[in-house]
């Protein structure tokens, strides 16, 4: 079986196992190419988008689908370029203003508008620079889980780690790098299966860039949940708390007991804090 094949079957693996009975499939298609979306939940209930860490897929969610699937439709996303069931167009996704016209054309084939955003690490960056440059605005609330890249920079150690599994992907090298940022964590083995399967899936180079400014971040109006990871090894914790605070006024903080960053959002002992947090941020007024 092809490399290629092997990720994809994977992928099908944790859909069916993890994934709650009635999950959906569907794809939008942008000027950047076509996007898987994994969706669940009433089809009548607020909708919830999901964007996953770089590598990670929109099938790491399966936590927060299960549960937040009661209240919310919620639809999990494949990014472009990344690996996933998502296929790039000709047109290549190289600037955070192509990030925001693929995020619209996505939002629009699932009628999601005024609907909530959140992103895990490299896809909190994503939703925190959509929800800035979205015109007008279509988020009506946003939640950043363990955001890289947006309040404070990455730890050197975090990008020592990670530069052998960067230079020559495998999934030995991803399985290294994933134990020892959660200190040996016990993750869910089908879905740790394809997360090393994605090692040799090909992918585009992400769109990167510098943090938002801090004048933009000080006029954003939209309701903000930032939720860090207490022994998160990509940053310090801390550190992205004080910066949040001071250039986030409005927005609300917290911290999840037990979790490093590459075990959120998925790992069970500290999924129920997680979904807690982000289920009662949803339904405030």
């Amino acid at each position: 079986m092809s490399t290629a094949m092997s990720f994809l079957t994977a992928y099908d693996e944790v859909l069916t196992a993890k994934w709650p009975a009635g999950t959906t499939h569907s794809e939008a298609r942008t000027p950047y190419g076509t996007t898987r979306i994994n969706s669940c939940g009433p089809e009548d209930a607020p909708p919830l988008v999901l964007l996953a860490g770089g590598g990670s897929t929109s099938t790491v969610w399966y936590a927060q689908a299960a549960h937040l699937g009661r209240t919310h439709r919620v639809h999990a996303v494949d990014l472009v370029g990344d690996p996933g069931r998502s296929v790039a167009g000709e047109r290549p996704i190289r600037t955070v203003e192509d990030l925001t016209t693929w995020l619209d054309a996505v939002l629009d084939r699932l009628g999601a508008d005024h609907g909530a955003l959140c992103g895990h690490s490299y896809g909190a960056w994503i939703a925190l620079h959509y929800a800035l440059q979205a015109q007008p605005p279509r988020v009506r609330k946003l939640i950043l889980l363990d955001p890289t890249q947006c309040f404070a920079g990455f730890r050197p150690g975090y990008l020592l780690h990670a530069l052998p599994m960067l230079l020559r992907p495998g999934a030995k090298r991803t399985r290294t790098f994933l134990e020892w940022e959660t200190g040996g964590a016990a993750l869910d083995p089908t879905w740790l299966r394809l997360r090393c399967a994605a090692a040799g899936f090909p992918s585009a180079r992400p769109v990167t860039g510098p943090r938002p400014a801090s004048e933009a971040l000080g006029g954003l109006g939209v309701p903000t949940l930032i939720l860090l990871a207490e022994h998160s090894r990509a940053h310090h914790p801390t550190r992205v708390a004080a910066a949040a605070a001071r250039l986030l006024p409005h927005a609300h903080t917290a911290t999840i007991p037990g979790a490093t960053h590459h075990t959120l959002p998925l790992h069970e002992p500290t999924a129920t804090a997680l979904n807690r947090r982000i289920e009662e941020f949803l339904t405030a007024r």
